[in-house]
């Protein structure tokens, strides 16, 4: 088992510290009657982005991860750092605190691997419109032991990875709020350690998030409800290294949108619907094949760097370059870059605000990482305590880190009196 950690940080370490391109999309022919790029089973072309640190978008909290990890949009607590902290402004309580714990792996059968996220809010100002969030997320891959080229020891670590947030969301009108969030990153896999004689130490960069959120109570068929829509940029931020490098990874920037239905279906009994859209402002990696001269050229027989400098062009763009570049780069046009939005749909069921059933479905294309499961899961409220729990199910031959893994999210909301007039 120890085994299969090592490959797994192997490639995260050869991802960052490669001086040459590891190509996607090898295998792949253009197609003169289509028009497109084809795999050799004559679908779509496999071309996934791959970022550093992917940590920070794996979900953090069990409520949202038994909605098919939407969360953009559903009513906040103190998990809204991670979706969308403009949705902190509306908030019902003053003080919310979470702490979830992730097991990762167990179907593999490792117990030193996990993740823990601790997040939390207060509510402040004229009727309370403005909110202020914490968040910190550490993600622990266990003790591995390293090994070099010939299979000997040579040591061992315990690679680890964390994030600190800090978040100011306020409303603007009664519907409608912004928020920023700054945040610390590192993420250290192997310091101390070398790869084909190259030193690795830790990755270290910062990102910011800015959201919005307008929420606003209606009415459907005599019963009350409210509609919210959420639009969450998250993790804007330079490239990072584990070496000295120049050829550095981006992070895992992400455009969110999600809206959310609350229907209050009479005096016990209420149900939310929700979905979610996600894409990585990353560009897109262009689909590579060997020239004649056995040299690594793109679509278009250009070589992978025009500057001489074996960095692939792709990867040298600016921060907001790539952002806006992500929408527009993907080889095989529009088609890829539909293919590059994961979906998620989720339902909750509340009965008298004690007790919660929830569902969900995520979806990614097969080309861009086929994660596809189900999700279900509880939740229980007593006066300022709530407890919430996921469990997912996987649809494809894809194989997750949480297959047969239950998490849960331990939650305190703390209302003044007069809360109620506000």
């Amino acid at each position: 088992m120890k085994k299969f950690l090592w490959v797994l940080f192997t490639i995260l370490v050869t991802i960052s510290i490669s001086q040459t391109l590891q190509a996607q999309g090898f295998g792949c022919d253009f197609n003169i009657d289509s028009g497109q790029w084809e795999g050799p089973d004559g679908g779509p072309c496999t071309n996934t982005i791959i970022t550093a640190v992917p940590f920070l978008r794996i979900i953090p909290e069990a409520r949202s991860g038994a909605m098919g990890d939407a969360g953009i949009a559903i009513s906040p607590d103190a998990n809204a750092m991670h979706f969308n902290n403009s949705n902190l402004a509306f908030a019902e309580n003053r003080i919310g605190v979470a702490a979830t714990y992730t097991p990762w792996l167990r179907s593999l059968g490792l117990t030193d691997v996990y993740m823990a996220y601790l997040s939390a809010y207060t509510k402040f100002g004229d009727k309370r419109n403005q909110a202020a969030g914490f968040g910190l997320r550490y993600f622990s891959l266990g003790q591995i032991d390293f090994t070099n080229e010939n299979g000997e020891t040579i040591g061992n670590g315990r690679p680890n990875e964390f994030e600190l947030t800090g978040a100011y969301s306020r409303k603007l009108t009664e519907t409608f709020s912004v928020g920023v969030g700054a945040k610390f990153i590192y993420s250290n896999l192997a310091s101390g350690q070398s790869v084909g004689g190259v030193d690795i130490k830790p990755g270290i960069t910062g990102a910011a998030d800015i959201s919005f959120t307008f929420s606003k109570p209606m009415k459907l068929g005599g019963m009350e409800g409210r509609t919210t829509t959420g639009l969450a940029i998250s993790n804007i931020g330079p490239k990072i290294t584990y070496t000295n490098s120049i050829n550095k990874d981006y992070i895992p920037t992400n455009f969110g949108l999600g809206t959310a239905l609350e229907l209050d279906l009479d005096e016990f009994n209420s149900l939310t619907f929700a979905l979610d859209l996600n894409k990585l402002l990353v560009p897109t990696p262009p689909i590579f094949s060997v020239d004649d001269n056995g040299n690594l050229v793109d679509q278009d027989g250009n070589p992978i760097s025009n500057d001489g400098d074996e960095i692939p062009d792709y990867k040298q763009q600016g921060l907001v370059g790539a952002m806006f570049s992500s929408f527009g780069d993907a080889p095989d046009g529009f088609g890829e870059e539909m293919r590059e939005f994961m979906i998620s749909i989720g339902a909750e069921y509340w009965y008298d605000k004690q007790f919660a059933v929830r569902a969900g479905y995520y979806w990614e294309h097969k080309t861009k990482g086929n994660r596809k499961f189900f999700t279900v899961g509880l939740g229980l409220k007593y006066s300022i305590f709530g407890l919430n729990f996921s469990y997912l199910v996987p649809t494809s031959n894809q194989r997750n880190p949480l297959d047969n893994t239950l998490r849960f999210t331990l939650l305190f909301d703390i209302a003044d009196k007069d809360d109620e007039d506000l």
